[in-house]
């Protein structure tokens, strides 16, 4: 698509507002084509020296929407933000996504009103056009106001055919009846223009009668695929509120899984703490073995006593290592729930992606 320049020095914008623009599929007819990333300017002008009203919307330098409302345009409301309308010209559908109700009522309204202007505008041209067409019509002759059969173009048999019966005897002089002859044949010459004329008026009419029926068909099927884009809009956004609940029922879980997770690294903490005061009890335990060991080459008395300690520090090694096991356990069941908990957030955040390219195509 080409870019290019459309409002004009004489073309004055008269409302505007912003919502996502969209056009028909051209191959299906049926599914919406975003045309702008983001809510872009929709502008009404007018163009005084044509006396028409334009639709008009720029993303950037390029034209997305040049509509030219006629009486025959319909806009329709689809939904609480969205409508639509049909441009024959354009040979397309377009379709504006507001942010509220109120704006969407608001462009619907001036839609009504500029389509009015225009119906109004178009009547004043054909009554221009039919008064100036008036006095050619009447210097042609007041035989055309008269219906079309043959008799009325070529004239009666008794107008178009001299009178023979008064004028059978030898033909005179010619320089007697040579002016009535000539005047005879310069008539039929003009009637036979006439019909030539009228002829090809009423084939012109023919053609425009074919294609006004052959348009009234393909706005008739364009009509019910519209209506049938309607259904499935609206069944579009029966499934959208549908997964709009669950999307609160994920956005839940997800509350609850990081509560989850604040508890598990409390606990965590915890046995930090207690693995810090294992080690400090362990160091404790060394420093007693070392002074058993002195005591024992000292004084031979403190035997029984030694072993008391040497059973304290079998209990403490024991401990120790069944709160290693403890603490290894532990690790590997947190990494576990990690993982799995990581694998639930990659979830969460495909199907927020997907939901918000949902809410985009929309």
């Amino acid at each position: 698509m080409g870019f290019l320049k459309i409002s004009f020095p004489w073309e004055q914008p008269i409302f505007s507002t912003r919502a996502h623009v969209f056009q028909i599929d051209p191959n299906t007819k049926k599914n919406w084509v975003p045309t702008s990333k983001h809510a872009v300017t929709v502008s009404y002008f007018y163009d005084s020296t044509r006396n028409v009203y334009r639709i008009i919307s720029l993303d950037g330098s390029k034209a997305i929407i040049n509509s030219t409302i006629t009486p025959n345009m319909t806009f329709t409301k689809t939904s609480q933000k969205f409508g639509q309308w049909a441009d024959s010209r354009a040979n397309t559908v377009y379709g504006l996504g507001f942010s509220s109700e109120h704006h969407l009522s608001k462009f619907a309204e001036k839609f009504q009103e500029f389509k009015e202007a225009a119906r109004l505008a178009k009547e004043k041209s054909q009554e221009k056009m039919e008064l100036t067409s008036t006095p050619s019509q009447e210097s042609a002759g007041g035989d055309l106001q008269s219906p079309l059969t043959p008799e009325s173009i070529n004239g009666t048999d008794d107008e178009r055919t001299p009178d023979l019966t008064q004028n059978s005897e030898p033909r005179p002089e010619p320089t007697q009846n040579a002016l009535p002859f000539t005047h005879s044949s310069a008539i039929s010459k003009h009637w036979e223009a006439e019909l030539a004329t009228l002829k090809g008026n009423n084939a012109k009419l023919t053609a425009a009668l074919l294609e006004s029926t052959a348009n009234v068909k393909q706005w008739k099927q364009q009509l019910a695929a519209y209506q049938e884009e309607a259904e499935r809009l609206h069944k579009r956004v029966t499934e959208l509120e549908c997964v709009s609940s669950q999307a609160n029922a994920v956005h839940t879980h997800k509350t609850e899984l990081n509560q989850t997770i604040q508890e598990l690294e409390e606990t965590l903490k915890v046995k930090e703490e207690e693995i810090e005061r294992l080690k400090q009890e362990i160091d404790n335990a060394r420093e007693l073995q070392e002074q058993r060991d002195s005591l024992t080459q000292k004084l031979q008395e403190v035997e029984i006593r030694n072993k008391d300690l040497e059973g304290q520090l079998s209990d403490l090694e024991q401990r120790l290592e069944k709160s290693q096991n403890e603490q290894e356990a532990f690790r590997n069941n947190l990494k576990t729930l990690l993982e799995i908990l990581d694998g639930k957030i990659f979830e969460l955040t495909e199907l927020r992606d997907n939901l918000a390219k949902l809410l985009e195509r929309s």
